[in-house]
């Protein structure tokens, strides 16, 4: 029979689910077989279900983990989902029915899905973060940041307990600015202050402040924070949930305000978490973009008095890398967040100081990092002492400084910095240099930001960049004007939400506003049943409305519950972990089974989480890591970042429109075109129409109009999304073609970590390289095709074509080489196809190479072979090396340096026997007859010259 893609899939699919072919054995069962971890980044069960973006990531995972079960390894290969999150409540809100159903329906559309392609998943370990028994083990890792801190001495997370046993003991004292100093004596405590008595005892504090200190040093602590709030969603967003000032999802206003919130101490694993990049097999772009967002920077904290009797004792700190430039600061800015900012405003300048911060507080932290020349900001009316010089400078309000970074104050150095020359040169402030530059640098056009060395620095000048800084920090240190200091952009993980579709905390509060930890007797506490999902507009979220649950008991006494609940990226940056062991009741994962899964080998997802889930799985495995309760320091080895797959290339014209978009979009519409965009072209406004390719013609490198071939005609894939109506259906086409032939496309489109752009046609290619291979290797009645297959020895040219075919592959599939694995799989169904007999030996052989890229077809061909185990666990086909070389090879003759023939000798043939073979080609001996040949080039296996006169 012709190949039939539909019948032979399912088929096949369920099979593999009826024998849980792609299932990995617990370590006790493998038999001594090495385990591998292969993982790709779970999905959220959205309503548009699986797309080609999807596909291509597990595709590639699928491949390689069944390439890997054919070398006899035990592969465990899950899948799962990221299953609570905003777009779920969103959805019930509108439509009134509960987040759990619409949630769960999804995930069975996904399943249904992922199998219609074949995936090779362990459907026995599937985990959903919304399940109470996986939940469970999200809030017990939560309890163990709650009752953990990070001991700085010994760089790793301890027992809460073991930092409150040592202060009672007396063996910590609390420093003036809150750190912790070990065994210190008085005189060491006088050296360091100067005034010992500014250091504090543990045991002379109140029970109030005791308990202040323990929960100031938590790694899961409550702190009053400026955040990005959207009342219409009724919760805080993260930076990269805010777009433009609107909130991503749905585009409703945001606002910054501070809010008090759960957050994790990410930044006391600063140091480690870039210094064990270097660990990693992970890509430098990636490393580089985990390195930047940590941003560790060197440098100094410096003290500013405000000036003037407003108000008392007011110090402005600020830290700097470049405390070389201080002699050449003219004004400072504060955050609009800053606390000091209501402080020392001065009456006569709170109105225009009030409004700016409100207005700010309409911005997300992005667009107030938006570079743009014209800066905003507002004098509050004061000055501040620069400690080198006396010199009192000016303090503005500005939404270019940031509270979270630094201490949300700057030192403004307009000649060495670029946006604080932007600011001056705006509000004709003072430029001093201070670092000399180059003879033809034009200082009043932009800031010098190179090297030199200081000038207008008096004990400075003379000094590099780099010995000034030194010694400026000598110099405040010893004066008591600053310290150095190691600061990071990375900032503390944010960790409320105001929803309801999140993880409860496992955390209560008393009577007096104290919070406790739960005991683990009461996890997992699951989320009470509610008809309202509508946000209250108040901090404490939707969960305030269920009054039977807010209460619980515990030993007699009455405390509230929490109610925020966790970030979606909560469940989301362990769940690796729960996969080894997704059954157990006792624990997350037994150490036995960390200890043979651990770390995933293999990591395959989107660039997008480079910084977000990546760093936030890192932080979290690595406090586990500290406890004892995981048994590596990181969680994922190897990781590799899947390309964009873009929609199918699009065609538009641009035509003169009028100036309001508004026009344009209604001349677009009653037109009868497809409004897609527009420009300015000289000063003119043009609109994009979309056009039908069958319209486009390709000239050179341009593509017009058919109609018009001076009208050029833009085209460009963009990014899928259904707005645009781009969107590949994986359903539709495997119903078309078949999900071995989406499989091989996708990855057949380029190199995994590359943008590629998708076109349907050309599908059809890998449909036809399919029947090719079922003709060739069984037949086609229908055609009256019939395939002869013998048990007949292997020629020889075919046999060493079979074994360079496998090194190939085999190296592909170890670098994840997929498109270059492809094509040599078609060249050598090419080589079958000139065969009137196909040795069974070889057939086998093919059948073992195509096996992890079209599966189903390869089930399919093994068992018309005669074998009757699935092909999933056949043993991977072996090379020898010695016939990797060519038996014979083709070597190009020339003559006075032009080809005149081709010879074809034994692959071993040495100088002379070449030569002499040369020498006697059919197109090249009548040249040199009558001619003396005056040289002979010889490069071994590649040329053959001959020089004559």
């Amino acid at each position: 029979m012709a190949y039939n893609h539909t019948t032979v899939e399912q088929k096949w699919q369920a099979y593999w689910d009826e024998h849980g072919t792609d299932a990995a054995l617990d370590p006790e069962q493998a038999n001594g077989a090495p385990g591998v971890y292969v993982l790709d980044m779970f999905p959220y069960p959205s309503g548009a279900g699986l797309h080609v973006g999807h596909v291509e990531n597990y595709a590639a995972t699928d491949i390689y983990s069944r390439y890997l079960r054919m070398r006899g390894y035990n592969v465990m290969h899950p899948t799962g989902f990221d299953a609570f999150g905003l777009p779920a409540e969103q959805y019930a809100i509108k439509t009134g029915n509960h987040p759990a159903e619409f949630t769960q329906k999804n995930i069975q559309h996904f399943i249904a899905q992922t199998k219609r392609v074949g995936f090779s998943y362990d459907w026995d370990r599937v985990v959903d973060t919304t399940e109470p028994k996986y939940f469970k083990w999200t809030q017990w890792m939560f309890l163990q940041l709650y009752n953990s801190y990070f001991d700085p001495i010994d760089n790793k997370a301890k027992p809460i307990e073991e930092l409150r046993n040592a202060l009672l003991a007396d063996n910590l004292v609390i420093a003036p600015d809150g750190s912790l100093v070990e065994n210190p004596t008085q005189e060491g405590m006088e050296a360091i202050s100067g005034v010992g008595h500014l250091f504090t005892r543990f045991t002379e504090l109140p029970e109030d402040q005791q308990r202040t200190v323990i929960d100031d040093h938590r790694l899961a602590y409550i702190a009053e924070v400026p955040v990005n709030w959207c009342p219409k969603l009724g919760t805080v967003l993260a930076n990269e949930e805010v777009i433009d000032g609107k909130s991503e999802v749905g585009g409703f206003p945001v606002e910054r305000r501070p809010l008090k919130q759960w957050m994790l101490r990410i930044t006391a694993y600063a140091d480690r978490l870039l210094s064990d990049l270097d660990t990693l097999e992970w890509s430098e772009s990636l490393k580089t973009m985990q390195r930047e967002w940590i941003g560790r920077s060197e440098g100094a904290v410096v003290d500013f008095d405000v000036a003037g009797e407003r108000p008392d004792g007011a110090t402005i700190s600020v830290f700097t890398t470049r405390p070389d430039t201080l002699f050449g600061a003219t004004y400072m800015v504060l955050a609009p967040e800053h606390p000091l900012v209501d402080r020392i405003t001065t009456p006569e300048q709170k109105a225009a100081v009030d409004a700016y911060v409100k207005e700010a507080a309409g911005k997300s932290e992005r667009d107030r990092q938006t570079e743009t020349k014209t800066k905003t900001g507002v004098f509050t009316g004061v000055h501040a002492v620069n400690p080198v010089n006396g010199h009192e400078i000016p303090i503005y309000v500005a939404d270019y400084v940031l509270m979270g970074y630094g201490t949300g104050a700057i030192m403004a150095v307009p000649a060495h910095d670029q946006r604080d020359f932007e600011f001056a040169t705006q509000f004709e402030l003072p430029i001093v240099q201070v670092v000399k530059a180059p003879d033809n640098f034009d200082a009043a056009t932009a800031a010098y930001t190179g090297d030199g060395v200081a000038i207008n620095s008096q004990f400075l000048n003379g000094k590099t960049v780099d010995a000034a800084k030194s010694a400026m920090i000598d110099w405040l240190e010893e004066n008591d004007h600053g310290r150095r200091r190691v600061q990071y952009k990375l900032r503390d993980w944010l960790f409320s939400r105001q929803r309801y579709w999140g993880e409860p905390f496992p955390i209560v509060y008393d009577e007096l506003g104290n919070h406790h930890a739960l005991p683990e007797s009461h996890l997992p506490v699951e989320l009470p049943t509610l008809e309202d999902f509508e946000p209250t507009g108040d901090p404490a979220g939707p969960l305030v409305k269920a009054k039977d649950w807010l209460d619980v008991e515990i030993d007699g006494k009455t405390y509230r519950r929490e109610t925020n609940t966790m970030p979606q990226w909560a469940g989301s940056c362990w769940y690796y972990l729960r996969f080894l062991d997704p059954h157990n009741d006792e624990t997350f994962a037994t150490k036995e089974k960390q200890d043979y899964w651990m770390p995933v080998d293999l990591y395959v997802g989107g660039v997008e989480h480079a910084v977000l889930h990546l760093l936030y799985a890192r932080f979290w495995h690595k406090v586990l890591f500290d406890l004892g309760h995981v048994t590596t320091a990181e969680p994922f080895k190897r990781l590799v970042n899947q390309g964009l797959i873009l929609g199918e290339m699009e065609y538009h014209r641009f035509d003169v429109s009028v100036d309001e978009l508004k026009d344009v979009k209604e001349e677009a519409s009653d037109g009868g075109k497809q409004f897609v965009g527009y420009r300015k072209d000289n000063g003119e406004r043009m609109i994009a129409t979309r056009i039908d390719a069958d319209d486009v013609d390709k000239v050179g490198s341009d593509h017009v109009l058919k109609s018009d071939p001076n009208h050029k005609i833009d085209a460009r894939s963009f990014k899928m999304s259904k707005s645009r109506g781009n969107v590949a259906d994986p359903d539709v086409i495997i119903r078309e073609y078949g999900a071995d032939a989406l499989r091989l496309y996708v990855m057949y489109l380029g190199p995994l970590e590359q943008q590629k752009p998708w076109n349907t046609r050309d599908i059809i290619g890998m449909t036809r390289f399919l029947r090719s291979v079922h003709r060739n290797l069984v037949g086609d009645e229908e055609n009256n095709v019939t395939a002869t297959i013998e048990k007949t020895d292997v020629p020889d040219e075919l046999d060493r074509q079979l074994h360079k075919a496998t090194a190939k592959v085999q190296d592909d599939l170890e670098h994840l080489r997929f498109n270059t694995a492809i094509a040599e799989l078609i060249k050598l169904n090419n080589a079958f196809g000139k065969l009137d007999v196909i040795p069974h030996a070889a057939a086998e052989r093919f059948v073992k190479l195509l096996a992890p890229f079209a599966p189903h077809l390869a089930e399919e061909l093994y068992r018309a072979l005669g074998f009757t185990e699935t092909v999933t666990r056949a043993p991977w086909p072996s090379y020898d090396k010695a016939k990797l070389k060519d038996a014979s090879i083709e070597i190009p003759v020339q003559v006075l340096g032009k080809l005149r023939d081709k010879i074809t000798i034994d692959a071993e043939a040495g100088k002379d026997a070449t030569l002499a073979a040369a020498r006697g080609a059919e197109k090249v001996a009548p040249l040199l007859e009558g001619k003396t040949v005056v040289k002979e080039i010889y490069v071994p296996g590649r040329l053959v010259n001959f020089v004559v006169k």
